[in-house]
């Protein structure tokens, strides 16, 4: 039996830890084990959680233990993977029982992915390691999700869009079929992207722009 330890126990890894009970494989495949988090206090008065087994850093994985970062930050979740990995962590996948995928379409799901209830998976998709998945988030066909992307609730994404690494989908988003949102870019909630986005940049509106802060 698989030992889930879920890094980050703040509120992402809270509703991380909520999901993985429904998810595919939970009391036959794997278990939770606990939290890695710097702050050992930070789950007092939170309910009935697994424990906190201490910082990422110095965790030293067992021969059972798989990982998942469950941090909304796209960088933040590049670092403590790293870390984990370095450490000799192996990357586990939770996809909720009530993701709507097709069991006759090729699609590819790479690994430390999490992928919430009732997102809808399109044919042909790829969606690359340690990138998530929120409630309701629609991918069409032919869509690419980066690594390390986090794809708000009801999104949509259309037709062969190319979404790179590091990318940020805000709730609601709309991204038109076959554009391009480029790595390390964030599309701000309710926002239709109607042309390609470039690296590094935020756009917000409908249609969206390119807006500084």
């Amino acid at each position: 039996m698989k030992q889930l330890i879920i890094i980050g126990a703040r509120g992402f890894g809270r509703e991380v830890y909520t999901m993985s009970c429904f998810c595919k494989g939970y009391g036959t495949e794997f278990v939770v084990k606990g939290f890695l988090d710097d702050d050992s206090n930070v789950l007092n008065g939170m309910g009935e959680y697994p424990p906190i087994l201490g910082p990422v850093e110095t965790y030293s994985f067992k021969e059972d233990d798989v990982f998942v970062v469950a941090l909304g930050n796209p960088q933040a979740r590049e670092k403590y993977a790293n870390i984990a990995l370095n450490n000799g962590g192996i990357p586990y996948t939770l996809i909720h029982n009530m993701v709507r995928i097709s069991p006759l379409s090729h699609i590819q799901i790479g690994k430390g992915c999490i992928i919430f209830g009732e997102a809808s998976i399109s044919t042909e998709v790829i969606i690359r390691d340690y990138s998530v998945i929120l409630d309701f988030a629609i991918l069409g066909h032919d869509v690419t999700v980066g690594q390390f992307c986090h794809v708000g609730c009801f999104s949509f994404c259309g037709g062969g869009v190319n979404i790179q690494d590091r990318v940020v989908l805000h709730p609601h988003s709309y991204i038109v079929p076959h554009r391009t949102v480029g790595k390390d870019a964030i599309v701000g909630a309710a926002s239709v992207v109607l042309r390609n986005v470039k690296p590094n940049t935020t756009v917000f509106g409908s249609p969206a722009k390119r807006v500084d802060y």
